[in-house]
């Protein structure tokens, strides 16, 4: 039988294993070695042109003074200059005004997005579908009204109802009984022991006689099935008519919307009122 170990005759470097596998001295292919060579050349030019190797007090700049913070500045000062029509048009203009304009009502949605994650969604849910103890802003449910000019003011002036608790003043039977007619109500029903309870008691004064709220005084509606304070039920509601809203009683829900005139420039709030309205459920 023939060795054919080797039939091209190349040179080994002596290294042999399981008794017929040489490694042979075969030079690496043309393309990767050029590719070696050409990787060398583009990492001296690029060491040459831009910021690379890092020294005992700072570092090489590079010939072209390239820095991430002046790309930022240059990208961000393109994206002003797009920005700055829109801008301009918009300081001049009502919130009312930008929210007719197909144009610039459009610019806005997509401009106080980000504004509103910032400001808005750690209470209000990034959608607008309000977290936990928080109003939903996607529904047509408002409490002080959901026209633009009204939702432009709650967002300057901030918000902070006040429901007094009755815990002190009803029984727990009185409180299971109103309890249930606002449920009741919320059913578009009623609970004639609560009913009573819920005139004589004075709950008409805030809500009105047919429970639909005031929004001048931002009483809740209580005949949908939306709940202020989630989850809802008896229970929920007459924790609600125990301790109160805001009315300083240990136990009370605390419900107060800052107001951000002092945090944000005039455009901003018409921004943010625009894209709340837009959110599905303006006025």
């Amino acid at each position: 039988m023939s060795d054919k170990q080797n039939p091209t005759q190349t040179p080994d470097t002596g290294h042999v294993w399981d008794g017929n596998l040489r490694e042979l001295t075969n030079q690496p292919p043309k393309w990767w070695m050029n590719t070696l060579y050409l990787s060398g050349i583009f990492v001296v030019i690029y060491f040459i042109l831009y910021p690379s190797i890092p020294l005992l007090n700072g570092w090489t700049k590079g010939i072209l003074g390239w820095t991430q913070m002046k790309r930022l500045n240059e990208t961000m000062a393109e994206i002003e200059e797009i920005r700055a029509p829109y801008e301009n048009k918009l300081k001049g203009m009502s919130a009312a005004a930008i929210l007719a304009d197909e144009e610039l009502s459009n610019y806005v949605v997509a401009s106080a997005k980000v504004l509103f994650g910032d400001r808005c969604a750690p209470c209000h849910g990034t959608g607008g579908a309000g977290n936990p103890g928080f109003p939903v802003l996607a529904d047509d449910d408002w409490l002080y009204g959901g026209s633009i000019d009204s939702i432009q003011q709650s967002i300057s002036n901030g918000r902070k109802g006040m429901m007094p608790g009755f815990g002190a003043m009803l029984s727990e039977q009185q409180l299971d009984d109103l309890s249930k007619h606002v449920v009741a109500m919320s059913k578009g029903e009623e609970y004639a022991p609560g009913k009573e309870l819920f005139v004589s008691q004075g709950c008409i004064g805030c809500h009105g006689m047919d429970g639909k709220g005031i929004q001048m005084m931002g009483s809740a509606n209580l005949t949908d099935a939306i709940w202020r304070f989630a989850p809802g039920g008896e229970e929920s509601v007459k924790y609600t008519i125990r301790y109160g809203v805001n009315s300083g009683a240990e136990g009370a829900r605390n419900a107060v919307m800052p107001s951000f005139k002092d945090k944000l420039t005039e455009t901003e709030i018409k921004k943010l009122a625009v894209y709340v309205y837009k959110l599905g459920g303006g006025q």
